[in-house]
């Protein structure tokens, strides 16, 4: 099952989304739930409770040997050094103009070893870019058919997990990963997430899919889990800023537009993109990725809508929903940096009407 199979690809729980009366559809070449009891009440579940999302058709590369560190921090936006084993971190991999080939995340799972969690529709591409920038005393191998993957999010995600396994493991801490080792299963447990809440990504064989979505519905029935779907894990993201590759970052944007700079160490020696850049942050961004808010009831933004300011068409939105949590419509724009400031007043094209909206900061939601 790998991304380039011209026919869309199912993950292991297929016919549990099936059975749970999901809504299916084809997301990057997978077969994969967009809502089972509605993207809102999805949403309010993970704000306030607890959710589980199907994660198995993201790819799992592992990188492994005495110069795997090194190689990768030549790859690498951010510094991999600063990783210890255990520990986590937000990526770019990107291109000699510091256009973002994808963004992942990176485990250092051993001393020698390494993981990186990649996008879906984008494994075929990063595994032939890295192969063909692989260097001496690493090894690359692709193991995404060898693990499925489920997200637990919520506030009540670690209540799930004391449940799960007692007084046998405490939980990782942010941004840590744990091996767990069963009778009859390996988890890789991280404690990440892409929602805003606290939560974890558990990965196993998928062989054990079935038994182990079961296992948390089970032990998190009383604690008000819901399976969740695509269109949910959409609003909870955009309502935190978070970036969604192929629509807020692309080949075409590098992280410094997208406000990430964050994530990158331009400190570190050579990395690919580094020199583009050190130039872009000299010169300084034309356009910077931006949130906004409608300040009037209008239809939900959605990406490719018209930006305007002052009568002209300045953007097109990246990103865009109604917020569940806020009750009103959201999204992301590259906009021109003399309009990117959290205050300016901008127009959203909706069918052919124009609605008032507003530059906020990052996040949207908080708590």
């Amino acid at each position: 099952m790998t991304s380039s199979d011209s026919a869309p690809k199912k993950t292991p729980l297929y016919d549990r989304h099936l059975k749970a009366g999901a809504k299916i559809i084809d997301f990057g070449g997978w077969l994969m739930p967009v809502q089972y009891s509605g993207i809102v009440d999805e949403h309010h579940t993970v704000r306030n409770a607890v959710g589980v999302f199907d994660v198995s058709h993201m790819g799992e590369v592992f990188v492994r040997g005495p110069q795997a560190g090194a190689w990768l921090n030549s790859l690498l936006a951010n510094n991999v050094r600063r990783l210890c084993p255990g520990q986590c971190q937000y990526t770019f991999l990107l291109n000699e103009n510091a256009g973002v080939i994808d963004d992942l995340l990176l485990y250092r799972t051993a001393p020698e070893e390494y993981l990186l969690v990649v996008n879906a529709s984008e494994i075929d591409k990063d595994v032939a870019w890295l192969r063909a920038h692989l260097a001496p005393g690493v090894e690359l191998e692709d193991k995404s058919d060898d693990y499925a993957g489920l997200a637990v999010q919520g506030p009540r995600a670690v209540q799930l997990f004391e449940r799960l396994f007692g007084d046998r493991h405490q939980p990782p801490a942010r941004n840590e990963i744990m091996r767990i080792d069963t009778d009859c299963l390996t988890l890789l447990i991280a404690r990440t997430g892409y929602t805003g809440e606290d939560g974890f990504e558990i990965f196993f064989a998928p062989e054990h899919a079935a038994a182990v979505w079961d296992d948390l519905l089970l032990h998190g029935a009383d604690l008000g889990i819901k399976p969740c779907g695509l269109g949910a894990r959409d609003t909870l993201r955009l309502e935190m800023c978070y970036p969604l590759y192929g629509s807020d970052l692309s080949l075409d944007r590098s992280p410094l537009e997208a406000g990430l700079s964050f994530f990158i160490d331009l400190e570190k020696p050579e990395f690919i993109g580094r020199g583009a850049l050190l130039a872009q942050r000299t010169a300084g961004v034309s356009q910077r990725l931006v949130p906004f808010r409608m300040t009037d009831k209008s239809p939900p933004p959605r990406s490719h809508y018209g930006v305007f300011k002052n009568g002209e068409k300045i953007a097109e939105t990246a990103s865009g929903s109604l917020s569940p949590s806020l009750g009103a419509g959201i999204g992301m724009a590259y906009l021109p940096a003399a309009f990117a400031r959290a205050g300016e007043a901008i127009e959203i094209e909706i069918r052919a009407r124009r609605y008032p909206a507003v530059v906020e900061k990052r996040p949207l939601y908080r708590k």
